[in-house]
C-alpha cells in the first residue's frame, strides 16, 4: 500500500497529540506546522477547526520538546489528558467559561458600538456634538472589545508572524487613530459638524472624515461571526461527542456469588461479569453469559435492526437492552472496545488534510505577508496620486479588513468533521482525507466471498465419509477438535457441528496446531495428525461424487485427512447476505467494477458470481494470489479497493490503493484497511463512495468560494469599491458561509429520497 494511503508508522517513530490554542486563521496553522517540521524527524499536521496536531515524530523526541516549539512559535500548547468522566466535565466547564466570556465581550462590544454605527449611518439623527459622544462610546471598543485581536498581533509580532488577528488590530487601530486626529486636529470637532455616510470613499475636500464606525464596526462584525462560526464548527463535531456519550458512566459487577455492585465501568475488568437490566447500555464489549433479549446498536454500527443477543454471542459496549435481564462477560475494555476503537478512529480521521487544504495553508502563510505590503502600497498610492488623506486612510483599512485567511483554513476541516460524524452515523469509518480522496476515485472493488457477499454463518449441510474408513462420528469429532484453534467461518461451523454430535463429552485438545492461509488447518488430535483442508485431485470415488454435488448446490467442501488417508468431505453452506445484492448494484451505477476473488472452488464461486451479476470471477485465490490480482489491475491502470473481513485478506488490503474492511472481521483485515464498514453491511461500501464524493464536492467548492472571495474582495478595497465597515461584514459572512456549506454534510443521506423506492429490490 502507498504510504499516502496512510500506513502506521515506523516502530522507532511514535505519534503524539497536542491541544493547541490561540491559532484563529489558515495562516496559525502553517505556522504552527512549519515550525515543528524544523525539528530533525517531525512532521504535523495541524486542524483549525478543533484545535488539535497531530505529531509524528522520533521516539526520542518528548512531548515537553513539541510544545516548547508551539509556545515558541506564539501559541499556547498542551498534550490532551487521557480520557476520564471528571476530567471532561472540567474540560467542558472550562470551555463554556472561554464561550461565555466572549459573549460577555460580544454583548458589551455591541451596545456600546450600536449608537456610534447608528448617529454615523444616519445624518438626520447627527444632534450637536454628536462626534464626541461616538468618539467616548467607540473608545472602550477599540481598545477592550478588540483587545484578543490586539493582544494577538502583539504575539505574533514578538515572534515575526502575521496573522489574521494583525490584519483586524492594525484596521481598527488606524480607523480609531485617524478618526481622533481628525476630532482634535483636523476640524471634525466642531460643534455643528455633520458627517453623510457612503460606503465608497470620497476624493474631494472638505472637514475630515470621522471612521469611527470602522473603528466599532470591525471588531463587532468579526467578534459575532466568530461566536457564529465557533457555534457551528461546534455542530460539526456533534458526532463525536454522541459517541463518546454512548459509554457507560457505572456497570453493575456480580460477584462469584451472584451479588453485585455498582463501580465505575473504569473499574471493570476482562473476564468479570455484569448485569444489563432493560434500557441500560452494555457497558463494554462481551459475551452473553445468560439471558435473551435484543439490543439497539444503530448508534454504535449504524444498523437499524435490533440485534438478538442470546447466551454464546457477542455484544457491543453502547449498546442498548431492549428487552430481557442479560449477564455480560466482558472482553475488552477500555481503549480496546469498539465504541473506543470508533470514536479514535473517527477523531483522528478529522485531523488530517486534503492535498488541496495543504495548497491553502501553504497560500495563507504568505497571504498576509502579502495584504501588509499591499495595504501600506495603497496608502502610498492613493496619497501619491493626490487623493485626500482620509481617502487614502480608508482603502487601506479597507484592505486589511477584507482579506479573510480564515475561510481558507475552514475550508477542509470543517467538512472533515461534519462528514466523518455523518459517516460513523451511517456504520462508514473513513480513516482520513487521503483515503476520502482516494476512494472517490476508486473505479474497481475487489471482494472476497465467505464473510463479506454472504453472511460467514455457515453450517454444515452434509458429511460424507470414505468406506471402510473411521465413520462420520469419528472424522466429524477430530476435524471439530483440530479446527478449534481457527478464526475463519468454515472452522467455526465444524466446531459448532461436532459439538452438536458430540456424546463423549468436550471435544479433545489440539496440539501443534498449524493454520495455512487459504489451504486448511492441521494438528494432533488423541494422537492423529488431522488436517482440515481444500480438496485436492484424487480423491476416492465417493468423496470425488460429493464433492461435485457440493459444488452444483453452490456450498464450499472440506477434505478432512486423518494420518494422511482421505476420511471424509464436508459441505458446509453459507446464504448471501441479504443486500449483496443491492450493494454489488449500486456499486455498478457508481462506476465501480465488482471483481469476485476468493479461496473457494470454482463452481461455488461462479455459483455466487452468477447469482449478483459479477462478470469476473478469480476462485482457489491464495492470500498471495490475491495481493497479485490486486498488482495486476494496478498496473492496467485501474484504481482498486478490495473489500474483505479475514486474515487471508490482509495482503490483498494493504497491497490496493484503497482497503475496506468489514468491520465484523479480523483484527489484521481492519488494521490493513483505510476503510471500515462497522456495521458488517457490504452495502455501506458504496455509502462510503458517495459521501466520498460528496465530501470532496464540498471541500472544492469551500476552496474555490476562500479564493475567489480574497480574489475579488481585495483589489476591491484597494481601488476604494468597499468601505471598511462592508469589508468587516463580508470577510465575517466569508468564513461563516462556508462553515454553513460545510454543514450540510450533516443530514446529508445517501440514497436521495424519490430514488429510494426504485432502489429497493
Amino acid at each position: 500500500m502507498d504510504t499516502a494511503a496512510g500506513r502506521a508508522p515506523a516502530p522507532d517513530v511514535t505519534t503524539t497529540d497536542l491541544v493547541v490554542g490561540g491559532m484563529t486563521c489558515a495562516a496559525c496553522v502553517n505556522r504552527v506546522e512549519k515550525r515543528l517540521g524544523k525539528l530533525a524527524g517531525v512532521s504535523a499536521t495541524v486542524n483549525l477547526a478543533t484545535g488539535r496536531a497531530q505529531v509524528t515524530h522520533p521516539a526520542g523526541t518528548t512531548a515537553d520538546e513539541l510544545v516548547a516549539v508551539v509556545v515558541r512559535a506564539g501559541y499556547t500548547a498542551d498534550v490532551p489528558a487521557p480520557p476520564a468522566p471528571e476530567r471532561a466535565a472540567e474540560a467542558d466547564g472550562t470551555a463554556d467559561d472561554g464561550a461565555r466570556a466572549e459573549r460577555n465581550r460580544l454583548l458589551v462590544t455591541a451596545l456600546l458600538a450600536l449608537p456610534v454605527l447608528a448617529l454615523s449611518m444616519v445624518p438626520a439623527w447627527q444632534f450637536r456634538n454628536w462626534q464626541w459622544l461616538c468618539f467616548v462610546l467607540a473608545a472602550p471598543v477599540a481598545v477592550w472589545g478588540a483587545w484578543p485581536f490586539h493582544q494577538r498581533a502583539l504575539r505574533g509580532l514578538r515572534h515575526g508572524a502575521a496573522t489574521m488577528d494583525t490584519l483586524v488590530s492594525l484596521g481598527v487601530a488606524a480607523s480609531f487613530s485617524w478618526s481622533a486626529y481628525a476630532l482634535f486636529l483636523g476640524g471634525a470637532g466642531e460643534p455643528g459638524m455633520r458627517m453623510p455616510f457612503v460606503f465608497l470613499p470620497s476624493a474631494g475636500g472638505g472637514a475630515a472624515h470621522l471612521y469611527l464606525e470602522a473603528a466599532v464596526g470591525v471588531p463587532l462584525s468579526v467578534l459575532a461571526g466568530r461566536l457564529l462560526e465557533a457555534r457551528a464548527r461546534h455542530g460539526t463535531g456533534a458526532a463525536v461527542r454522541s459517541l463518546a456519550e454512548l459509554a457507560a458512566k457505572d456497570v453493575a459487577v456480580r460477584g462469584p456469588d451472584g451479588t453485585e455492585r455498582r463501580v465505575p465501568v473504569e473499574l471493570l475488568r476482562v473476564g468479570q461479569e455484569f448485569t444489563v437490566r432493560p434500557g441500560e447500555r452494555v457497558a463494554t464489549d462481551g459475551v452473553v453469559v445468560s439471558g435473551a433479549s435484543a439490543l439497539d446498536v444503530s448508534l454504535v454500527t449504524g444498523e437499524s435492526e435490533p440485534a438478538e443477543a442470546a447466551a454464546g454471542q457477542a455484544v457491543v459496549g453502547g449498546a442498548v437492552n431492549a428487552g430481557g435481564l442479560l449477564v455480560v462477560r466482558a472482553t475488552a475494555v477500555g481503549a480496546d472496545t469498539q465504541l473506543a476503537r470508533i470514536t479514535k478512529m473517527v477523531t483522528e480521521a478529522q485531523t488530517g488534510k486534503a492535498r488541496a487544504q495543504r495548497l491553502a495553508d501553504t497560500a495563507a502563510g504568505v497571504f498576509v505577508p502579502v495584504v501588509l505590503t499591499l495595504a501600506v502600497t495603497v496608502l502610498g498610492f492613493w496619497l501619491g496620486a493626490g487623493a485626500d488623506p482620509q481617502a487614502a486612510v480608508t482603502a487601506a483599512v479597507a484592505a486589511l479588513v477584507v482579506a479573510c485567511p480564515c475561510a481558507l483554513g475552514l475550508a477542509t476541516p470543517t467538512a472533515l468533521l461534519a462528514a466523518t460524524g455523518r459517516g460513523a452515523q451511517l456504520g462508514v469509518l473513513v480513516s482520513g482525507p487521503r483515503a476520502l480522496e482516494t476512494l472517490r476515485h476508486v473505479d474497481t472493488v475487489v471482494l472476497d466471498k465467505t464473510g463479506t457477499l454472504t453472511t460467514g454463518h455457515m453450517t454444515v449441510a452434509r458429511v460424507t465419509t470414505a468406506s471402510g474408513g473411521l465413520g462420520e462420528e469419528a472424522v466429524v469429532r477430530l476435524a471439530g477438535a483440530v479446527e478449534q484453534g481457527s478464526e475463519h467461518p468454515l472452522g467455526r461451523a465444524l466446531v459448532t457441528y461436532a459439538r452438536q454430535r458430540a456424546v463423549d463429552g468436550p471435544l479433545p485438545p489440539v496440539d501443534g496446531f498449524l493454520a495455512t492461509p487459504g489451504t486448511g488447518v492441521a494438528g494432533v488430535v488423541e494422537g492423529h495428525r488431522v488436517e482440515v483442508r481444500v480438496p485436492g485431485d484424487g480423491l476416492p470415488q465417493e468423496l470425488a461424487v460429493a464433492l461435485a454435488a457440493a459444488e452444483e448446490a453452490a456450498r464450499t467442501a472440506v477434505l478432512v485427512r486423518v494420518d494422511g488417508a482421505d476420511e471424509a468431505v464436508v459441505a458446509v453452506g453459507d446464504v448471501l447476505r441479504p443486500g449483496s445484492y443491492r450493494a454489488v448494484d449500486r456499486l455498478r451505477r457508481l462506476g465501480v467494477e465488482p471483481v469476485l476473488a476468493t479461496g473457494d472452488r470454482a463452481a461455488t464461486a461462479h455459483a455466487v458470481a452468477a447469482e449478483l451479476g459479477i462478470t469476473e470471477v478469480h476462485a482457489r485465490c491464495t492470500p498471495q494470489e490475491k495481493a497479485e490480482l490486486v498488482g495486476r489491475l494496478r498496473a492496467r491502470g485501474r484504481r482498486v479497493a478490495v473489500l474483505g473481513d479475514g486474515v487471508n485478506d490482509a495482503a490483498a488490503l494493504a497491497r490496493a490503493d484503497l482497503g475496506i474492511a468489514m468491520g465484523c472481521g479480523t483484527d489484521a483485515a481492519i488494521g490493513a484497511a483505510d476503510v471500515t464498514l462497522v456495521g458488517g453491511d457490504i452495502g455501506a461500501a458504496a455509502v462510503a463512495v458517495r459521501l466520498a464524493r460528496r465530501t470532496l464536492a464540498t471541500i472544492r467548492a469551500n476552496l474555490v468560494w476562500a479564493f475567489g472571495y480574497n480574489a475579488l474582495a481585495v483589489p476591491l478595497a484597494a481601488v476604494g469599491r468597499l468601505g471598511p465597515m462592508t469589508a468587516a461584514v463580508a470577510m465575517s459572512a466569508s468564513s461563516l458561509l462556508v462553515v454553513a456549506n460545510s454543514l450540510r454534510l450533516r443530514t446529508w443521506e445517501p440514497v436521495p429520497r424519490a430514488a429510494r423506492g426504485k432502489d429497493r429490490r
